[in-house]
């Protein structure tokens, strides 16, 4: 990574920012889902992030094609293969005006790990650390297991929090405001679940002049709400356009539509841990399998060709995704252009259910959140007919996010829908924390909700994160994306393009990782 040139990235952005006056306007912002918490080590969950990057820094930032450059570090080298040093920003200050030092770096790497209860947190971007060392007032040192080339990347999604606001600060602290106190470019003012959260700005930040005095961040999570609350003027800009709505808006003289191809993938995720004798596995008088139908890797063949991706894409999604049969979108690192979705052929799918033992097919409960992720309620309910027509009876049910993710945390549904956002813009995050074995002593499979483990992925996930050369770690990347769709451990799905819609006369940045923040919103020169 070239820090000149990312630092001049950001100089280019502050040049331009300089001539927008910083008047007393509020952005007003249309979200899509909840933010459940403003702890930002809490739950490594895309609205949580997208909320809390407006409070907290990280040492490196990521652009919005997931690019890293400089943030609360300014620097970052290699002294050994072991060894990353990074030179702090000097002259940050706290919110509460305290000044950000090493020590707060320190204190910030030994609590992300350690959330209590966290439903999936952030200590798999910590992995490979063994040590963080403070060499001066400005420089540490970060010490690690094995080469370790993805640290900058890693440490892009690490918010940092400051010591002062004491040892042990529990996310509640954090929702009301005590421990809300970070270095970025807005301070957090209140925040109510389910409805909405108030910035005001931060004028001693140390990053580009921000064009808005306080920023209002509402929950709309009905999509009819969303874009009738745009039309209204009620908001400046909404999220996750809904499909059925995108012609119109584009259409629409007083908004402007942006969009990128998003980092997010949509798939399906069997629950390995079951073993039989599960009430959402039957056969089809309703009595539980003896086995978990879903261990077979030609059941999941044969799901995976029962469904029509491209379908899937033109009928549900109206365009705004891509079939796919791995996590990246092309192009990324680490995509395989060799690895296709797995062709539509309900008739094959019918012979490999027989050749496993299902003739005549069985039943399933497939769940999903209604509220989430574009149309996540619509995909599952066709991929259920889709299923249903080879035999396997699928029910749906479909639950709102919040009730959503408890129940998954528990492990409590057989097959669910799931979509994962590679914030990093490389193979590693998913594989690490979504197919990775859950594993609290190493640090991996934080968000694998399915209880899959497959020694082979875990070796991938090693052997590429400690590999130096780029080529040579693409090419480990592409083994495992060979694996994953000749295994099928989780039925790949689609790729979504991310969408936004905003009054005309303002300017936005659409970002790979589907964050909405206001640092991407400005006036139009």
């Amino acid at each position: 990574m070239n820090c000149m040139k990312a630092a001049a990235r950001v100089a280019g952005l502050a040049a331009m920012l300089a001539g927008t006056t910083a008047g007393a306007q509020t952005l007003t912002i249309g979200a899509a889902a909840p933010v459940t918490s403003m702890d930002p080590h809490y739950h490594n969950f895309g609205p949580n992030n997208a909320a809390t990057m407006h409070v907290f820094d990280r040492l490196v930032e990521r652009d919005a094609q997931a690019r890293p450059f400089p943030s609360l570090a300014t620097s970052w080298r290699t002294v050994s293969d072991t060894v990353w040093e990074f030179k702090l920003r000097q002259g940050v200050t706290w919110h509460d005006g305290k000044p950000f030092t090493a020590d707060d770096v320190v204190f910030t790497f030994a609590r992300v790990p350690n959330v209590p209860n966290s439903p999936g947190g952030f200590g798999g971007f910590l992995r490979a650390i063994t040590r963080v060392e403070i060499v001066d007032a400005e420089t540490i040192r970060i010490h690690t297991r094995t080469p370790h080339p993805l640290m900058p990347l890693d440490l892009s999604s690490v918010s940092i929090i400051s010591r002062a606001i004491g040892e042990n600060p529990s996310s509640e602290d954090f929702n009301s405001g005590r421990a809300a106190i970070g270095t970025g470019p807005y301070r957090q003012v209140s925040y109510r679940l389910g409805d909405r959260v108030e910035f005001e700005r931060n004028p001693s930040w140390f990053g580009p002049a921000q064009p808005w005095a306080r920023v209002s961040y509402r929950i709309i999570g009905n999509d009819g709400a969303r874009t009738a609350a745009l039309l209204a003027g009620d908001v400046d800009l909404i999220e996750q356009i809904p499909t059925t709505d995108i012609a119109r808006l584009r259409h629409d003289q007083r908004l402007t539509v942006t969009s990128v191809p998003s980092l997010r993938t949509v798939f399906l995720a069997p629950d390995y841990g079951i073993e039989g004798g599960n009430a959402q596995i039957t056969d089809n008088a309703g009595r539980p399998l003896a086995v978990n139908p879903f261990k077979d890797v030609r059941v999941r063949r044969a799901l995976s060709m029962a469904i029509n991706r491209d379908a899937l894409v033109e009928r549900v999604m109206e365009g705004a995704a891509t079939a796919t049969a791995q996590w990246l979108p092309e192009g990324a690192f680490g995509f395989n252009t060799h690895v296709p979705p797995r062709a539509y052929d309900p008739a094959a799918a019918r012979r490999l259910l027989a050749e496993a033992g299902y003739p005549d097919g069985f039943r399933v409960t497939l769940s999903a959140p209604n509220d989430r992720w574009p149309n996540d309620a619509r995909i599952a309910q066709a991929v259920a007919q889709m299923w249903t027509r080879v035999g396997v009876r699928t029910q749906v049910e479909a639950l709102p996010w919040t009730a959503f993710v408890a129940r998954r945390s528990r492990f409590e549904f057989a097959m669910q829908l799931g979509a994962w956002g590679s914030s990093s813009g490389e193979a590693s995050n998913f594989l690490i924390n979504t197919i990775g074995t859950r594993d609290r002593t190493r640090l991996t499979g934080s968000n694998n909700n399915a209880r899959y483990s497959d020694p082979r992925f875990d070796q991938f996930a090693a052997q590429g994160s400690a590999t130096l050369d780029d080529t040579a770690r693409e090419a480990i990347w592409h083994q495992a994306v060979a694996l994953y769709g000749e295994d099928e451990p989780y039925i790949q799905l689609m790729q979504y393009v991310n969408t936004w819609a905003l009054k005309r006369g303002l300017e936005h940045d659409p970002r790979m990782d589907e964050r909405t923040v206001a640092m991407g919103v400005r006036p139009a020169p």
